[in-house]
Parts: C-alpha cells; structure tokens; sequence
C-alpha cells in the first residue's frame, strides 16, 4: 500500500528534484504527510499491511514501512515552511544540510509497493557486523553475521578454544550491536 501524493494538477511534480527524509514524531506520519500534501508538497508515506489481534477482533491495519519517516519531493528551498508543519521533528541531515536521497532507491521503494507483492520492514545488516537474537528461543544470543548460499548465519565462537560453530537465522529476528559483547565474568566451577 502507498500513500502518496502528486500537485495540485495530478501529475508529479518536477522530476529533477531530489528526494529528503523527515523524521517525525512517533505516530504522526500520516498526519505529517497530509499537511505537507495540503501545502503543495509531493510526499511518499510508504505502508505496508499487516492484521493486528486483540482479544475481541483481528484488524488489518496500514502501517508505515519506515516508521517515524516520511519522504517528500524537493522543498528544501521552503524549509521554514516545512519545519512548522505540525508534528515534524527534523529534516534528516548531514554536516547541517538536507540529505538528498537518491531518485533509484525511492523509486524501488515506490515500484515494489506498487507491484502488489508483500513487502514489509526489514533491518539493515551487513554481514560481519556484531548482533542479538531480538527472541525466539535464541533471545539474547550475540554472534557475527555472514552470509552463506543466500541463508543468514550467526557464527557464536569459544575464543579460548579458538573455535566457532553457525546457526541458520533469519535476519529479521536479528538487531546490530555497536560492537563486540562486553566479556563478563563468570564464575569458575569446579
């Protein structure tokens, strides 16, 4: 599901314009892309489908891909304008100047929504980078992430015996750690 809108005329605006990301308030990015929509922007407010249960019913409900994001066209030059709109925390930027998002990857985004195939959140994991089993029946374990025949692996080594075993994973149950694990002290049994 995509919720986008073009300018007042139907078609999308300028297509040399750069794409940006704002970060909004949590929940808000429904609301943020109407108001921006309703003063003239061209935003994209990826969703995604997913059927939530509670204890007397089950609903399906749209969900932003990105959460806390919304994109919009160009703009940057009527930032004031942008920057009062109601519930945007900021315009993601680098060294204090908007950060372009390059047209491929929106239209990416926008043509698999589009294709009507299931998409949904996904982390962004490199392979080699330290991580956490989020839960499952592996909550909590750390390892090294590779990749090997298109499966995810987590590599748990025995630093002091010098060796490593893998355990097929799926990535989504997988979260980055800014570094190796801290070693704890355990005590010695015996």
């Amino acid at each position: 599901m995509l919720c986008t809108s073009t300018d007042s005329h139907g078609s999308h605006l300028d297509s040399q314009l750069d794409w940006y990301a704002i970060y909004t308030r949590h929940q808000h990015e429904k609301t943020v892309a109407r108001i921006l929509t309703s003063k003239g922007f061209e935003t994209l407010l990826p969703l995604y489908s997913v059927a939530h249960r509670w204890k007397d019913r089950t609903k399906l409900l749209s969900l932003p891909l990105f959460p806390c994001y919304v994109f919009l066209k160009g703009g940057s030059e009527r930032r004031l304008d942008i920057m009062t709109t109601p519930g945007i925390h900021s315009l993601v930027s680098t060294a204090g100047q908007p950060a372009a998002i390059p047209n491929v990857e929106i239209e990416a985004i926008r043509r698999a929504i589009e294709s009507g195939a299931p998409v949904e959140p996904h982390p962004l994991l490199k392979c080699g980078e330290w991580v956490r089993v989020k839960c499952g029946p592996m909550e909590g374990i750390q390892g090294i992430l590779v990749r090997k025949k298109n499966l995810y692996r987590l590599v748990l080594s025995v630093e002091m015996l010098g060796k490593a075993a893998c355990v097929e994973i799926d990535a989504f149950l997988l979260e980055r750690l800014n570094g190796p694990p801290s070693k704890v002290d355990h005590p010695h049994y015996g």
